[in-house]
């Protein structure tokens, strides 16, 4: 067994609650990583191999993600070990949230990731009453947020506040990815005037140095799901090589670590803005400010659902719905301000734009934490 102990260190986690009902199989964890700025928030994942490391992982990451995108809550997650098409789903997480009802919502509200769907957060809040949890389906007022597209809106937003400032406006673009995110980076990119090269999907990449046609493609997407590629022989390249097109702006929107060590030199972009999480490793990360090429970190560049997220937190016990004109227009306004504050805290420092955005997110934890009265943690005489 793990010594959770080992998990502790000065930012947190505050609270490890580890649950079961051996009844029925179910097993969860939530991790409450830190409040200095607000109560816990972040998404609940149902898999068969969670463990209480990955979610306090993961409850670190919000902890950064919030204080990163200056909102005022902290971070938390929660996981569930059980197959979430079991059609045992439904017993197995409504007994898990039950047996955080202490918790739940004063301390942590459920959202969504990895197995659970609008229905599961319309199931806890049938549970557990009202407000425990966001992402529901839009009948009962939740936010559609694959319908609006919010975190690609606010990747794309940011390319082009970064690119204005670069000469880049309206030049040429390479997306990898166009599904949930990617496909809305490229639409939003292609209304405000770019130049989309290059797309993929699990299925094959395309991409043409006059520009691909957006519209025509998200149409054949809606039609044919990652088989649009098909449609488009000639303009066919090898998987994975849509990153290293001549393109000046390359977005991975994708899967993690596609841009490394090993690849890094065959990037021609000017500019890169991390849609997926974890698309670069640290070492392409400084090989890349070596080369001059500027990176947006993934935890600024896709914080649009984050920000969607608050307006979720904040409208659980309205009876109105929240305009959608207004969540986007606060993402844009949001991520943009964030991406330029990180991009002159790396070149006053010195540092990647990874490194002053990590730094920049802890300065702001570390000071509500003194303002609170909470000291660093200090290791045990025994």
């Amino acid at each position: 067994m793990s010594d959770y102990f080992n998990l502790l260190d000065e930012w947190g986690p505050e609270k490890i609650v580890v649950v079961s009902d051996p009844d029925i199989g179910m097993q969860g964890v939530l991790v409450i990583d830190n409040t200095a700025r607000g109560i816990g928030k972040g998404g609940t994942r149902m898999t068969p191999t969670v463990d209480v490391p990955e979610i306090a992982r993961l409850a670190r990451v919000m902890t950064w993600k919030w204080a990163a995108v200056d909102l005022f809550y902290g971070g938390a997650k929660a996981g569930i070990r059980f197959d979430p098409t079991s059609v045992d789903k439904e017993r197995v997480l409504r007994s898990f949230v039950r047996k955080l009802r202490n918790e739940v919502p004063e301390e942590y509200v459920f959202g969504l990731d990895m197995g659970l769907t609008e229905v599961d957060a319309a199931i806890i809040n049938d549970e557990l009453g009202r407000g425990a949890a966001v992402g529901t389906p839009y009948e009962l007022g939740g936010i559609p947020y694959d319908q609006l597209g919010v975190t690609g809106h606010g990747v794309a937003e940011v390319v082009d506040e970064i690119a204005d400032q670069q000469n880049l406006q309206g030049s040429s673009v390479a997306v990898q990815g166009f599904g949930a995110v990617g496909h809305s980076v490229a639409k939003r990119l292609h209304e405000l005037g770019y130049r989309v090269t290059a797309v993929s999907s699990v299925k094959g990449a395309l991409a043409n140095p006059d520009g691909l046609d957006i519209p025509a493609l998200l149409q054949e997407r809606a039609e044919l799901g990652d088989d649009f590629v098909y449609n488009h022989p000639k303009l066919a390249i090898e998987p994975g090589q849509e990153l290293f097109t001549q393109a000046d702006i390359v977005v991975p929107a994708a899967l993690q670590n596609v841009i490394s060590t090993a690849n890094v030199g065959d990037i021609k972009a000017k500019l890169v803005v991390e849609a997926a999480n974890l698309p670069t490793d640290a070492g392409a990360q400084a090989a890349l400010r070596e080369k001059g090429v500027t990176v947006v970190p993934d935890f600024i560049a896709n914080a649009g659902g984050v920000v969607s997220a608050a307006f979720a937190m904040e409208a659980r016990f309205s009876p109105f719905r929240v305009d959608p004109t207004i969540i986007l227009e606060t993402v844009s306004t949001k991520l943009r301000a964030n991406a330029i504050t990180t991009l002159e805290q790396a070149q006053r420092s010195g540092e990647t734009t990874h490194e002053a955005a990590r730094r920049l997110a802890q300065e702001r934890v570390r000071a509500a934490m003194d303002l609170r009265g909470r000291r660093v943690l200090q290791p045990s005489a025994v």
